[in-house]
């Protein structure tokens, strides 16, 4: 992978281009991962970790020190690399409904549940002209996927904020409703929004977090999680640091991803159930006082939902 502090088994369906690779050149899915399963220890010479922050904004991003060892939510959780995009970053519907039907089969060609969760930090604008909302080819897998025992979680992309032409042909900044990418669509997923990674009751939603409800009417997202400046690891090794700072909900729904795998770990019982791991965990998000288009459910709250039950 590149990076330092998680563990994973490197498997990965027959997919056209480099997503058959179970390498990262592009730094995405090694971030993601980190989030959910990150476990760094300390360093032998003593040496700190550093992190590259600003990235996203600056070719020439400010290098800092980090105190300790960062963790992900789930540092003891095994990972199944299931590479879908291509070193570019970009990637094809067909090949995320062919590595969601190959988590699928393990399940069911198994007595025991084999894979709990799979989180997809990636989707494309839904389009209302070829399929009915929530039932595109790859949300229907999607819901396949969840039917095998399968907690899905999917980041719900970055375009809720925007801009609105009024009549005399000025634009002007607007929230941007009806926004949840596919297949964040598909009913039965757990749609991720971002906020604030610090203080969310004080700063809310984050601006470029989709706003729902869905095209069809559902609610939607159902949980939000931080997903601003999230530091996780980095692929750029040879540039000096090991973590790197980004932001979006791809960000967020390993946040989430992470929490269900922990609360999965402490209550088993609840394995081969998404329906009722979801249920639980939106039952127990804390209310950050915004609108249910903006927040679902709320924050999502790991402690509160393992005392739950």
């Amino acid at each position: 992978m590149g990076s330092p502090g998680y563990r994973h088994q490197g498997r990965s369906p027959a997919l056209r281009g480099s997503c058959g690779s179970k390498s990262d050149k592009n730094g995405h899915g090694s971030h993601v991962a980190g989030i959910i399963a990150g476990c760094a220890k300390a360093k032998v010479d003593g040496k700190p970790y550093k992190a590259a922050t600003f990235i996203e904004e600056s070719d020439d991003p400010e290098v800092i020190e980090l105190g300790g060892s960062p963790s992900g939510v789930a540092p003891l959780t095994t990972l199944v690399n299931v590479k879908v995009l291509d070193d570019d970053g970009s990637g094809s519907a067909s090949n995320a409904i062919r590595a969601l039907e190959y988590l699928r089969k393990l399940n069911q060609s198994s007595r025991s549940i084999k894979i709990d969760g799979a989180n997809l930090s990636l989707g494309y604008p839904f389009d209302p002209t070829w399929y009915g909302c929530g039932h595109s080819p790859l949300c229907d897998e999607v819901t396949r996927a969840v039917g095998s025992g399968i907690v899905v979680v999917i980041s719900c992309g970055n375009s809720g904020y925007g801009t609105n032409k009024l009549e005399n042909g000025q634009e002007v900044p607007a929230w941007l409703s009806l926004s949840i990418s596919d297949p964040a669509n598909a009913e039965d997923s757990i749609a991720v929004g971002s906020v604030h990674k610090t203080k969310p009751h004080t700063f809310g939603i984050s601006y470029f977090s989709p706003k729902g409800p869905t095209g069809d009417g559902r609610p939607k997202p159902d949980l939000v999680a931080p997903g601003e400046k999230v530091i996780s690891c980095s692929i750029h090794l040879d540039q000096g640091y090991e973590y790197e700072e980004r932001s979006g909900t791809s960000m967020a729904a390993p946040h989430v991803s992470g929490a269900i795998a922990a609360f999965l770990s402490a209550h088993p019982e609840y394995r081969g159930d998404p329906q009722a791991v979801k249920e639980v965990f939106l039952k127990n998000a804390t209310d950050l006082g915004r609108s249910p288009a903006f927040q679902g459910a709320g924050l999502i709250d790991l402690m509160r939902t393992i005392l739950s039950v």
